[in-house]
């Protein structure tokens, strides 16, 4: 049975060999590297103990050289199932999520027919390199000169000239006997819609020639030496050889080099893979003047697990890394990333290692950013976030790009990544000279180190009252809608306490139960039972009663009017404290006598709740005179019933 062309890549692509052999022999931890795709194992062709059977997951090849066994993920499953080619085939495509094509009696006629375009694709390599040595390509040498690119860089990238002719490669190529029908199909020459004779794709353009991964020249591109031209570069178009989302220039070699060490750059264009690759960077590859697509980036995870990104310092560099993002997020698993090196301003690669040489290139390359962080540039910069709208709807933005990362836990370290960033952007600023709240951290016993007294960077009373607010909105977040607008404004000094609050207060969750549930995949559930098991809010009475609206109302109340007294006397002392002696006055010291009076007058319950307020059954606090006048009511009325 044939197969329909590009059915066993796309197969292939879908499949990593590791994957299918690795469910066959226990890797040898020690001498794989997962991170570079090569992976060590006893053969499982022959019984062995030493680790002598090699995977190459990048090259798609697995070889022993105990037995000498070799072969692809078809030829595996094939001899390890003891299947035909076919039923492997049906395997690994079930397994891959792939329906195999049915029986097409015209798939060996297109296979054919690939084959005879490969081999006008050759004669179009050749034609076009005999013609730079013309006396007519002679600008295009002097262009190549300017650019650097010497003839050894020439000879290695094939970089040839299609005259300005309008029939320049067709009667070349007709001559040699390839039909007119196979340079059309080929995309090489254009049939016009009047009928008349075929003429050239390409004129007047210095050519690069596009391989696939195995070599076979598949397309060209072509830039333009009149700087006049419409296009500045001009692809192939669409055959059944080239498919322009799905292929990368440098593929073959860049693969290679990957395989020997070297990392996997994507630049824009031709000129910036080949000045990369002749200054050092061989893994350099480059889409084909397009933005790069779902296909394109599963092959570059095929080279390496972490490619980098290499854009042109300007606006238009920086929205193709933007863009970037949001085609990768859906795509992310672990053991794939991306990192993005962005030029200086006004340069691309080949500009800047023809101006400061390769170090220059790979001080840059050194300073990538990594994906979650250029995503947190890509929501913030320019921005002004001075008011709660605003950070909720930076909130909103992150948690919809989060959510398109599939891979769980993948997910709960971007979140994490994200919340530490937001973090250092909102965290309140304190003040250098701060004599009232606690400014170092004391040394401790070990086992105390993880207490919330020890981690706190400011005052104690004002870090364990947060600690409260919060535990009673986790325990009871019924209470959200009516206290949300104090809640939002709070600006909290414990980074787990705000994440945790800040959640809540966007995902409204409806009972303890649901903002567990809720929270737990944005945080780890280890750190959640850390904040609720915290010593000293397990003497609260709202946090024991969980769901208790009337109770824990009443906790935040007073917990909210303490933290606003206490933040307020904190406020007088510390600028109280930055005034000179000599411009103190009775203003500044009855400031600190109200605020003073403001702090004992919120904390005075704490002190009277015992002689004024008695627990009902439900948790609800009652004023100990109104309860006294009732009880004396009901034995009132109990008396006169029983006179009756």
């Amino acid at each position: 049975m044939s197969l329909p062309p590009g059915f066993l890549d796309e197969l292939r692509t879908r499949l990593t060999l590791s994957q299918v052999v690795g469910r066959k022999v226990m890797w040898d931890k020690r001498k794989s590297n997962q991170g570079k795709g090569d992976f060590w194992a006893p053969c499982p062709f022959h019984h062995e103990k030493t680790a002598s059977f090699h995977v190459d997951d990048r090259k798609g090849f697995y070889y022993c050289f105990g037995c000498h066994a070799k072969g692809d993920v078809i030829g595996f499953v094939k001899d390890t199932e003891n299947v035909s080619f076919m039923e492997a085939i049906e395997l690994l495509a079930r397994e891959a999520g792939m329906s195999v094509p049915r029986p097409d009696p015209k798939s060996q006629e297109r296979t054919d027919k690939r084959a005879e375009l490969a081999d006008v694709m050759e004669e179009a390599v050749k034609y076009f390199r005999m013609s730079l040595k013309t006396g007519a390509a002679a600008a295009a040498r002097d262009y190549l000169n300017r650019r650097g690119l010497k003839q050894e860089g020439q000879d290695r990238f094939e970089i040839g000239f299609a005259p300005n002719d309008r029939k320049g490669l067709f009667a070349a190529l007709t001559g040699r006997g390839i039909s007119a029908q196979h340079l059309i199909d080929s995309g090489m020459c254009i049939k016009p819609d009047d009928g008349g004779e075929p003429y050239d794709r390409f004129r007047g353009r210095i050519m690069f020639p596009i391989r696939d991964a195995r070599g076979r020249c598949i397309a060209f591109g072509g830039r333009a030496m009149d700087p006049n031209a419409r296009a500045k570069y001009l692809n192939s178009p669409e055959t059944i050889l080239f498919d322009k989302g799905r292929s990368l220039y440098h593929h073959g070699p860049a693969r290679a080099a990957v395989g020997r060490g070297q990392p996997l750059i994507v630049a824009e264009g031709y000129m910036d893979v080949i000045a990369l690759a002749l200054g050092g960077f061989e893994g350099s590859v480059a889409p084909l003047g397009t933005a790069i697509t779902e296909h394109q980036l599963n092959l570059m995870w095929q080279i390496s697990p972490e490619p980098i990104i290499a854009l042109d310092g300007d606006k238009a560099g920086l929205r193709a890394a933007y863009r970037l993002i949001d085609v990768a997020l859906p795509m992310l698993q672990t053991g794939r990333a991306l990192r993005f090196a962005l030029m200086p301003q006004g340069q691309d690669p080949d500009d800047l290692i023809r101006a400061k040489g390769p170090q220059a290139v790979q001080d840059v390359l050194d300073n990538a950013l990594s994906l979650v962080e250029l995503m947190w540039q890509r929501e913030t910069e320019g921005q002004n976030f001075d008011s709660p709208d605003r950070r909720a709807s930076l909130d909103k933005r992150l948690r919809e790009a989060l959510m398109q990362i599939t891979d769980k836990s993948l997910r709960s370290h971007y979140g994490q990544a994200m919340r530490d960033l937001r973090w250092d952007l909102f965290r309140p600023k304190r003040s250098a000279k701060k004599p009232w709240s606690a400014q170092t951290k004391q040394r401790a016993h070990a086992t105390t180190r993880a207490s919330v007294l020890v981690q706190s960077d400011g005052d104690i009373s004002q870090t364990l009252r947060e600690a409260v607010i919060v535990a009673v909105v986790l325990k009871t977040p019924q209470v959200i809608e009516r206290f949300y607008d104090d809640l939002v404004m709070l600006e909290l000094g414990d980074r787990t306490t705000a994440e945790i609050l800040g959640l809540l207060l966007e995902l409204r969750p409806t009972s303890m139960d649901d903002a567990i549930a809720q929270l737990s995949s944005e945080i780890p559930i280890e750190t959640l039972e850390r904040f609720m098991g915290q010593s000293h809010l397990s003497v609260i009475p709202s946090c024991k009663k969980p769901g208790n609206i009337d109770l824990a109302s009443m906790t935040l109340q007073e917990e909210l009017v303490k933290l606003a007294a206490h933040k307020g006397l904190l406020a007088e002392l510390n600028e109280a404290f930055e005034i000179p002696d000599d411009d103190l006055d009775d203003t500044v010291l009855w400031r600190l006598g109200q605020a003073a009076d403001a702090q004992n007058r919120a904390a005075r319950p704490d002190k009277d709740d015992v002689g004024q307020f008695d627990m009902g059954e439900n948790g609800a606090r009652i004023n100990r005179d109104e309860r006294s006048k009732l009880d004396a009511l009901i034995q009132t009325i109990r008396y006169d019933k029983r006179k009756k």
